[in-house]
């Protein structure tokens, strides 16, 4: 366990005096110890614009019931405007939006003078995406997202502001033993020694290991953002002569490179009734899983329909072009389909 988290810290260069610490059930167990243990001294912004950003803006409004929250909301597609952060405040939000392909394109719009914290929930875009950790007080992920592992297994870093913070701050709600950081007002340093709250399976962290030893192997972080940007760069060449589909991000410097979204823009589609509309790209993800060339490559459940293609860097540039052929086949069968039915 403490390999893992050394090996955490060189690939991902994470500063020396950042704590990190393997927690339960997920990137989603991890923000949770953030949001759970470290709001409410100050005002909150949590930016959302997608399903699981929405997820964050639902647990500090109507489960924390905290009474100082400003929801910065866009519709998928676009991100909030990220100048109306006030960093005075604690600042909630996603690098990478999983479920609309629309991430933050870099770390410049986060003040380094803050006085509150930011708490990212970075598990779609580390190991893919440049991140400035400077920027960062609380950065979570899972083992299953990137690097491709198992699932169930979360990292949690703490910048030493929010040590402080956790030090400092005893929050008015109970803490149930899953969230608890501190004992007697300081931090339990042993969760980020490889001491967990609960023992992970090692099964899983041999897989976490063998994963951190593959993006080695390939280049360390540097080179899985280049694999991952290669990926990327194969579907917006084949967006860019493909009539029948466009990323749902707008702004192309707004685009993920590990979860890109399309949309259908085909005029006779977008005409039909949003019953008939919508189930386009549900049969279509059937006809792709039906002919083993994509599994569950349809969009997220809460997201608009369309088709989202993970490309990260274990995946492969050549698997990347060897799919877009078939996209334009299943589009195709059922553009014919809905002509010998009408």
């Amino acid at each position: 366990l403490k390999r893992a988290i050394d090996l955490t810290r060189e690939v991902l260069r994470v500063p020396a005096d950042y704590r990190i610490g393997i927690v339960p059930a997920s990137d989603t167990g991890a923000v949770e110890m953030a949001l759970w243990s470290l709001l409410g001294p100050r005002g909150v912004d949590v930016l959302a614009w997608e399903a699981f950003s929405r997820d964050w803006v639902t647990d500090i409004v109507e489960q924390l019931k905290l009474k100082d929250v400003r929801a910065l909301l866009a519709p998928y597609g676009d991100l909030p405007d990220l100048a109306q952060v006030d960093f005075d405040r604690d600042v909630v939000f996603a690098w990478n939006g999983t479920t609309s392909g629309v991430r933050v394109p870099n770390g410049d719009w986060i003040a380094a003078d803050r006085k509150g914290l930011t708490i990212c929930d970075a598990t779609s875009a580390v190991f893919a995406q440049k991140i400035d950790w400077e920027k960062l007080d609380v950065a979570t992920f899972s083992w299953q997202k990137v690097l491709g592992g198992e699932a169930q297994h979360g990292i949690l870093i703490l910048s030493p502001r929010a040590v402080a913070r956790l030090e400092s701050y005893t929050p008015p709600w109970p803490l149930p033993k899953l969230f608890r950081m501190t004992k007697d007002g300081k931090l339990m340093r042993q969760l980020f020694e490889g001491s967990t709250i609960n023992t992970p399976s090692m099964l899983c962290l041999e897989d976490y290991l063998d994963a951190l030893a593959f993006v080695a192997s390939v280049g360390g972080v540097e080179g899985m953002i280049a694999r991952s940007d290669a990926n990327a760069r194969v579907i917006t060449e084949w967006v860019a002569k493909t009539p029948w589909v466009d990323f749902v991000a707008r702004a192309p410097e707004t685009r993920s490179n590990t979860s890109v979204c399309l949309k259908m823009v085909d005029p006779e589609i977008q005409a039909l009734p949003p019953n008939m509309r919508d189930e386009v790209p549900r049969r279509m993800a059937l006809a792709l899983d039906a002919e083993n060339v994509a599994k569950d490559i349809g969009s997220y459940r809460d997201a608009p329909p369309g088709l989202r293609i993970w490309t990260g860097g274990t995946v492969e540039t050549s698997d990347v072009k060897a799919l877009l052929p078939w996209l334009d086949w299943a589009f195709a069968r059922e553009k014919q389909a809905l002509a010998k039915a009408a």
